[in-house]
């Protein structure tokens, strides 16, 4: 229940999760949830703590990226940094390293050091022309870097690359970029109430019910 929900009731799969822990708590798969569960309602302290609880019972490195965004999330950019460099992160498999990336370029961010996220983010995977599960969230992240740096048109090019790649609508790329190229949507049904004056028809006099 807490990975049907998490997407759309974050929530309610929290809720879910306290009772799984109740039930238990010594098993490493009930903590890693109990630790998503907390970490998309961004309890990040609470999901911290299932998170270490979860590598203790198992001793595997996969959450490490997951656990460096949450010293983020708590306002710790510096130890998720510290994170990024520790050996552990030798360990995690491409799609952890591209996380792990991801996460210490929002720390830089965090810090106001834009220069240093974009150089982070910039990488083997990023310069691939194949696509992966990550591209797309990659490619966003260079692009939404370079924007804040000013960088316009060269984020706009990402923007679009990332557009290509993301088959699953992950992000939000495609908006990112009309956006910058000043298109703006409008919903039909706003607009056909316009057109129409907002009034639903109404009977004539002397109509019967």
């Amino acid at each position: 229940m807490v990975a049907r929900l998490l997407d759309e009731d974050p929530e309610g799969a929290y809720g879910y999760s306290r009772v799984a822990l109740r039930l238990a708590s010594r098993v490493a798969a009930v903590r890693e949830a109990a630790g998503f569960a907390a970490y998309a309602n961004q309890k990040y302290g609470e999901a911290l703590a299932e998170f270490r609880a979860a590598r203790r019972m198992t001793g595997s490195v996969e959450l490490w990226p997951v656990m460096a965004d949450c010293e983020r999330g708590l306002g710790r950019p510096e130890k998720a940094l510290d994170m990024a460099g520790a050996p552990e992160v030798h360990k995690l498999d491409k799609a952890g390293q591209v996380e792990m990336r991801l996460v210490a370029a929002g720390a830089r961010r965090d810090m106001g050091q834009l220069d240093a996220a974009i150089v982070t983010l910039q990488s083997p995977e990023l310069a691939s022309n194949s696509v992966q599960p990550w591209t797309a969230r990659l490619r966003y992240a260079y692009a939404d870097a370079l924007l804040a740096a000013g960088r316009e048109q060269e984020a706009r090019e990402w923007f679009a690359k990332a557009v290509e790649s993301d088959r699953d609508g992950s992000t939000d790329a495609s908006d990112r970029l009309a956006e910058l190229d000043g298109v703006e949507f409008m919903d039909a049904l706003d607009e056909d109430e316009s057109e129409s004056g907002g009034e639903s028809p109404s009977t004539e006099d002397g109509d019967k019910d």
